[in-house]
């Protein structure tokens, strides 16, 4: 669906964006993710045809986007980072003209503006100026007239900045629907966000590409190794010497008085052999769990080296 190959953009000397190349499949959403200053929203803004690459290209079904710009972007819907509002229009009058612009058929867009003004919780504003409004239902216009066409494909800069606690998981229900039938690339500072949404994620760190991958597989590949929480009924019958003799054991470390830690050579599973060994113990085994890397782990990891 989406295919950014080697895309480079240049400022002067400054090199925002240097030959980054990544995929997003049909019905797939990715998580754009790096520093301030990483070249998120330059990557965003050439995707969506906004700004030309210095070199590259963006191929979006199987058309290149600044071969073939307006066919491209009637089916990209995209909500920068700043929605762009024209502030003494109301709601109703910036949702029609943003669909216009777009070529929707005047019949169609009555019912697609109440749709979407439906979806984004904004029925009860479409009469009012968009000035008017509080910052965080300029940000739900905002995605309104992002899905006013009927995209195939989402760009979406920050989508929930501005808004309440509330509104924020409203938001990201309506982008986890919404990339059931759309590809959507999603950029957020908020990983937890990222990781609630989205399948897959590219970090972008200084310019360039740093990974891009599921969250599950750049977990598995960054990883140095397995961590093994245990909790226990008896931790004095816990025979640490015995389990630490264990194949692939590389450190112990007890947390608390009923639980502790063991830390496992990459590749290896020693779940087993420890069950075995506490059950013979009659330490009383109550709960045994796998820790993986977090998104905010993998993200220090590959930006940062922590």
């Amino acid at each position: 669906m989406i295919n950014v190959i080697n895309l480079t953009k240049s400022f002067g000397h400054h090199d925002a964006v240097r030959s980054v190349t990544f995929s997003v499949g049909t019905g797939e959403t990715l998580g754009l993710l790096g520093p301030n200053g990483a070249g998120k929203t330059t990557i965003m803004r050439m995707i969506t045809g906004y700004l030309p690459p210095t070199d590259g290209k963006v191929i979006i079904n199987g058309m290149e986007m600044f071969d073939q710009p307006d066919k491209v972007k009637k089916i990209i819907g995209y909500l920068p980072e700043h929605p762009p509002l024209y502030l003494d229009m109301t709601v109703n009058e910036y949702l029609k003209y943003a669909g216009q612009i777009r070529g929707v058929s005047n019949p169609a867009l009555s019912k697609n503006i109440q749709h979407v003004a439906e979806l984004c919780g904004i029925s009860d504003k479409l009469g009012r100026l968009t000035g008017n409004l509080s910052k965080g239902y300029r940000q739900r216009v905002g995605l309104a007239q992002a899905l006013v066409h009927d995209p195939e494909i989402l760009i979406l800069d920050e989508p929930t900045v501005g808004l309440d606690p509330r509104q924020i998981i409203e938001i990201r229900e309506l982008i986890r629907s919404l990339g059931r039938k759309r590809t959507v690339i999603l950029s957020s500072h908020i990983l937890q966000e990222v990781t609630s949404i989205c399948e897959k994620v590219a970090i972008i760190n200084e310019g360039a590409l740093v990974a891009c991958d599921s969250i599950e597989n750049l977990s598995r590949d960054l990883d140095t190794g397995q961590r093994i929480i245990i909790l226990v009924a008896n931790m004095g019958k816990v025979d640490f010497e015995q389990i630490r003799a264990l194949s692939h054991t590389k450190k112990i470390e007890k947390i608390s008085e009923d639980k502790f830690v063991i830390e496992v050579e990459p590749g290896h599973d020693i779940r087993e052999p420890v069950s075995f060994a506490l059950a013979g113990m009659g330490a009383g085994l109550l709960e045994m769990k796998t820790e993986t890397l977090s998104l905010e782990d993998i993200f220090l990891k590959v930006v940062t080296g922590a």
